[in-house]
This record gives C-alpha cells, structure tokens and sequence, in this order.
C-alpha cells in the first residue's frame, strides 16, 4: 500500500512498532526493508524525509490487523 502525507513521523513509527507481523518499506529499487527496525527506520528518514513530513512511501503489512492499523492511523 502507498502512503502519502505523513506529517507525524514519531507516530507513524509508533504504530509501525505497534504491529504484531513484518511491515516492510519497498524502496525505488524494488528492495524491501524491515520497518520494524530502528536501523531501517532511521534509514528510510535518511532517504525520503524532507520538510519535516513524509511525502509518499509503499509500505507492506503481511497482518490484517496491521493493515487496519496503518489505514486507521493514515485517515486520522
């Protein structure tokens, strides 16, 4: 799934932390990495984080769960 317009940084990663499966960050390249990981977390800022908010990023959920918690957090 694509997610778009994240202004709050801190608490998208607290509810990727949250989740009980792997949520991954697909990169421009088609690589994934484990979003769950402060490492990963730190680099995916590193590469898309400008402005102070998170313009657009693909992102997968393997958990209905945790799909319902991204989207739940994505229209608040």
């Amino acid at each position: 799934m694509k997610v778009q317009n994240i202004s709050d940084v801190n608490k998208f990663f607290e509810v990727i932390d949250s989740c009980d499966g792997r949520v991954e960050l697909v990169t421009g390249e088609g690589d994934r990495l484990n979003l769950k990981s402060k490492l990963s977390q730190y680099v995916s800022l590193a590469n898309i984080f400008s402005d102070g908010e998170i313009k657009e990023m693909e992102i997968v959920a393997y958990e209905p769960e945790d799909i319902k918690r991204i989207i739940e957090f994505m229209m608040n």
